[in-house]
């Protein structure tokens, strides 16, 4: 099995899992308790807490663990969204948002909140002056995504968070799809509330984050979801599950520590793929090439089925959108916000590479795309 749909989920680094172990068998007291078991089990959060935080350029305190990035992103919109309901109840994210925060902004809606969702540019872009035609005395909450998931197109988000800290409001990011693989500095990029998961890079499933800014002159305050016990400084109780936060620290150490070389190597393999399935007729990248994630790339296939596709290439995992929305007959929102109509969004495919991806893989997805695009179009016109 070649495996490139590392936008979906990353494989779990075998040192991350030796890291893991010793707190699924013989370390298992619950990080609340006083007694040395319990103590030593605080310390490994501690650890992590700040492997984390490394990585983020924050605070260590600054940080709240979470199930993945679909709870830290409710936490944020819905915390925001209530604890600032008395300076307003508008919200401004955009269209190619993850539907895990495009649900929760069409929830609040239903609780009196407006959100107005932003278009982007046929490369998957924002245009600046739109945000800025939209940004109004009452809103509260500017959410945009970091890397998107479907394309790799980054988004300015530095320009963006100006623009909003200078309207009054706070600034989100959901970087899951950035988080362990390219630099962040949440106070250098002006980022108040900042979402991952560890399993994008390398780490257990069920394990996140959420970054809330606690330093002057931004400090944001929260309504917690979860009450009973007020763990994570209140914002999330629940017996911290010490394992995968080890996981998530552990995963973050391996990440900050080989950023730079990945992104060269993975990089390089990207645009080895991206040039191989180019030399295919009918084929082209979707998204902006310039600004984009350097382990992504998004093709479309004229007249291909991108199911079919999937289903062909035998013993190849890559996919034709989000994770998410996989099950969904629906086309792809984010190329549909991008122009796409539905007969060619219907014809892409992603292919998101990583760690654990060779040359050799590369090579072998090249030919075998190839072989197979030309086998459909030619059953499609017999």
């Amino acid at each position: 099995m070649i495996y490139l749909d590392n936008n979906a989920t990353t494989r779990l680094d075998p040192r991350v899992l030796e890291a893991m172990m010793p707190f699924l068998t013989e370390e298992y007291a619950n990080a609340a308790s006083t007694h040395p078991f319990g103590l030593r089990a605080h310390e490994a959060v501690k650890l992590a807490r700040q492997q984390v935080s490394q990585l983020l350029g924050c605070e260590p305190q600054e940080l709240i663990f979470t199930s993945g990035a679909t709870e830290a992103i409710n936490l944020a919109i819905k915390g925001v969204a209530e604890n600032y309901a008395s300076r307003g109840k508008h919200i401004i994210t955009v269209q190619t948002e993850h539907t895990a925060v495009l649900d929760v902004c069409r929830y609040l809606e239903t609780r009196g909140y407006e959100v107005t969702y932003l278009p982007v540019q046929p490369d998957g872009l924002l245009d600046i002056t739109t945000l800025q035609q939209s940004l109004r005395p009452d809103t509260i909450l500017v959410s945009v995504m970091l890397v998107n998931n479907e394309t790799g197109v980054i988004q300015p988000i530095q320009e963006i968070a100006a623009l909003t800290h200078a309207a009054g409001a706070l600034f989100m990011t959901d970087a899951t799809q950035a988080v362990g693989k390219m630099p962040i500095d949440v106070e250098t990029m002006g980022i108040d509330l900042l979402t991952c998961s560890g399993h994008k890079f390398y780490g257990p499933k069920g394990i996140g984050a959420l970054y809330v800014r606690q330093r002057k002159p931004r400090r944001v305050k929260l309504e917690a979801l979860l009450h009973g016990g007020g763990h994570e400084r209140g914002w999330r109780s629940g017996t911290l599950n010490v394992p995968g936060i080890v996981g998530l620290g552990h995963a973050a150490e391996l990440c900050r520590q080989s950023m730079k070389e990945e992104a060269s190597r993975i990089g390089a393999l990207r645009d080895e793929l991206e040039a191989g399935l180019l030399a295919i007729p009918g084929t082209r990248v979707n998204g902006n090439r310039e600004h984009r994630h350097y382990n992504t790339t998004n093709i479309l296939f004229e007249g291909c089925d991108s199911d079919a596709m999937i289903m062909g290439l035998e013993g190849i995992a890559v996919s034709n959108g989000s994770a998410c929305t996989a099950a969904s007959m629906d086309p792809s929102h984010v190329l549909l916000a991008m122009g796409l109509d539905e007969t060619a969004a219907f014809s892409c495919l992603r292919f998101s590479l990583g760690r654990f991806n060779s040359l050799i893989d590369v090579e072998h997805i090249i030919n075998s795309t190839s072989i197979l695009a030309e086998k459909l179009r030619n059953y499609i016109l017999n």
